[in-house]
């Protein structure tokens, strides 16, 4: 009796750990992954009337995958600087917006640059010949032995959205169709998100130039947008009158993930803060 109760109750924890592993990577693939860009792309990160912290810098730690503790961490020295400069009875600021110039010497000065610092060079690393072996390599001598203390920082060759290649280039890969119980359809991954925004709410997903996505992205690339978009909120549909098709968005799916503004190779989508409120939940974070 007493092994079929610990079967049963391994059976029903493994049930529920795996289901809250499958929602987790779906959270973590649902968002355009913040890799640590910090000493190769972001100039400043003070400007005035207003700071960058959390995830929106990349203070993701590449090789750990997390970045967390440094997200917590930078709020904590930004309300730090802002903190000092509201309670200076002194204080004058040449801009409509005060000024925290001092939080970035607080990050620089903090164990959070010196973890990205010594992890700098993984992610660009990957821009060598060798692709993904070289990047192991790499991280093998230059950050588990050097721990990240080369002389030199390396540089990214290209956008995001430069990298895609033409369809004709490409062989369609052919996913297994969701069984409900391991893997799930977008859509109903998208509704464990919780995402709402209200209707009446201005458009916070708009097109430059509204030939584009079919003339360019579908005619050259087989619309990526349906694809690097983790919530359907991108689909080509036929046009109501005549032959041919026309890019639907389906903005109400959208989990701000901001993957359309980055890797869209036409550079065509303008993706906008919407209205307070709105975007995924996660309430069963």
């Amino acid at each position: 009796m007493a092994f079929y109760c610990w079967f049963w109750f391994m059976e029903c924890f493994l049930r529920v750990v795996g289901k809250l592993t499958v929602q987790l990577i779906y959270k973590l693939s649902s968002v355009y992954l913040p890799i640590n860009f910090i000493l190769q792309s972001i100039p400043k990160l003070a400007f005035p009337g207003g700071v960058l912290v959390g995830c929106s810098p990349g203070f993701m730690n590449v090789p750990k995958i997390k970045g967390t503790h440094n997200a917590m961490k930078s709020g904590m020295l930004a309300a730090e600087s802002i903190f000092d400069k509201l309670s200076n009875e002194n204080l004058t600021s040449e801009t409509a917006g005060i000024y925290c110039d001092d939080y970035e010497d607080r990050i620089k000065s903090s164990w959070i640059w010196k973890e990205l610092y010594s992890v700098r060079n993984i992610r660009p690393s990957f821009h060598s010949p060798l692709g993904v072996l070289g990047t192991m390599m790499y991280t093998g001598l230059f950050y588990f032995i050097g721990r990240g203390k080369e002389p030199w920082t390396l540089k990214h060759k290209h956008k995001d959205s430069e990298t895609l290649k033409p369809a004709s280039q490409c062989t369609p890969i052919e996913y297994p169709k969701p069984d409900g119980e391991i893997s799930f359809d977008l859509l109903s991954s998208v509704a464990l998100s919780g995402t709402n925004h209200e209707g009446n709410q201005p458009a916070h997903l708009t097109l430059m130039n509204d030939d584009v996505p079919v003339e360019r992205n579908l005619a050259v690339y087989d619309g990526p947008e349906q694809r690097f978009c983790p919530a359907g909120v991108y689909e080509y549909v036929p046009v109501e009158e005549g032959d041919g098709m026309r890019l639907q968005i389906n903005a109400q799916n959208c989990v701000h993930c901001k993957t359309c503004d980055i890797k869209d190779p036409s550079q065509n989508i303008n993706w906008v803060v919407p209205e307070a409120g709105g975007g995924p939940a996660y309430s069963g974070m």
